[in-house]
């Protein structure tokens, strides 16, 4: 045996037991590396406010706090609001519930001829096995959303958390980070994260933009319908469709439904039908300007992009996934060499086929008549020698 197959082996196994306990220990703090960028998205989105605080005099983290303070006093006061209204329509709903089912036996009886009661109906639920098994599984149910909503309210904290540091020491961040690199790195850094600001902020802001023209749409629906609490439940339907991704517009649209059931049941159907109208309308016609206008990418990029941070992260790569692909594009642009585009009709798309054909012939045609003047001069020499 090599005196070197032994120490080989050793390190080997060596390798192979670091690289499992690096597997490990990123399977077990992949919910934190999340967690962390969020939280670094959600810093670079709030910094130019607290930047423009921080210019006026006030310290980083006085400013930090006060516009987390106004974000939660909003959003606190908006679920408070929304809950209330939620709480009195589904108390509303349970009073009316014997008129619904009346008005349901009724239709049935008349239209199948049948004689159904409201007594009999309610018995046979009330012993039925499906809803004495509902119950049970409710019951033990119980427990596991319970740790389902606090461990969800352990990691918002953990997000707020990281982003209020990384943006109340976001200069120490970034002195911390440069102060390893050379000046010519520190200098691409910078340009990077000042990029990540501005493409963060501009996704925002669009996002911000259409939740208020999906608000307004809903809102003027809901109203001509004469559905209650209007206004809450457009802003309830602008948030949630654009600030919640992939499951966004159907929490956003069962709401209104649910309100709108209680004043006809046809109303919920109208509501379901603009819900989706207006949904196509966003995805393949204001989705893309806006994103394309405020972030500066394609509408085919942005849509890939959700898609694969949707496959990578899932609702929370499909968030971050237009902003991040907006920096990286602006980030690397500088290196990329660009070069004038020569002056030919084909790069604006002006030539039509039937121009390509006309020019095929012409080239033909003047390939023709050049061979055929080239046969004319090799002949003439010919007939000069036999003369």
């Amino acid at each position: 045996m090599p005196r070197w197959l032994p120490r080989a082996m050793l390190l080997a196994l060596a390798l192979y037991a670091c690289f499992q306990l690096g597997s490990w220990a990123f399977h077990q703090l992949v919910g934190l590396l999340v967690n962390i960028l969020i939280a670094f998205f959600l810093a670079l989105a709030i910094e130019p406010a607290v930047g423009r605080m921080a210019a006026r005099g006030m310290r980083r983290g006085l400013a930090t706090f006060l516009v987390f303070l106004g974000v939660a006093v909003v959003g606190i006061g908006f679920v408070v609001l929304l809950g209330s209204m939620l709480a009195g329509q589904i108390v509303e709903m349970v009073e009316d519930f014997p008129q619904y089912l009346d008005s349901l036996i009724n239709w049935i009886n008349q239209t199948f001829h049948t004689e159904l009661s409201r007594v009999e109906v309610q018995d046979s639920l009330l012993r039925s096995d499906w809803l004495r098994k509902y119950v049970q599984n409710s019951a033990t149910g119980v427990l596991d959303v319970s740790a389902t909503v606090l461990g969800g309210l352990f990691r918002l904290l953990t997000i707020f958390l990281f982003s209020f540091y990384f943006a109340a020491d976001g200069p120490r961040l970034r002195r911390a980070l440069c102060s390893v690199l050379p000046p010519a790195r520190q200098a691409e850094v910078l340009r990077a994260w000042e990029i990540a600001v501005d493409k963060t902020g501009g996704y925002l802001y669009s996002r911000g933009l259409m939740a208020l023209i999906s608000g307004v749409s809903h809102y003027v629906l809901l109203e001509i319908l004469g559905v209650p609490y209007a206004p809450a439940l457009a802003v309830w339907v602008g948030l949630v469709s654009q600030f919640i991704p992939t499951i966004g517009t159907y929490l956003a649209g069962a709401l209104p439904m649910l309100i709108a059931f209680t004043v006809n049941p046809w109303y919920a159907l109208w509501v379901l039908a603009f819900v989706v109208v207006y949904q196509q309308f966003e995805n393949y016609v204001l989705q893309p300007k806006l994103t394309a206008r405020t972030v500066d990418i394609h509408p085919a990029v942005a849509f890939g992009s959700v898609v694969a941070g949707t496959a990578l992260l899932g609702a929370v790569g499909a968030l971050i996934a237009i902003p991040a692909v907006a920096t990286l594009q602006a980030f690397l642009g500088a290196y990329v060499k660009r070069y004038d585009v020569t002056d030919d009709p084909r790069v604006h798309g002006h030539r039509r086929y039937g121009e390509a054909v006309v020019a095929r012939l012409q080239r033909a045609l003047n390939s023709r008549s050049q061979a055929s003047a080239d046969d004319r001069t090799d002949r003439a020499p010919a007939v000069a020698d036999d003369a």
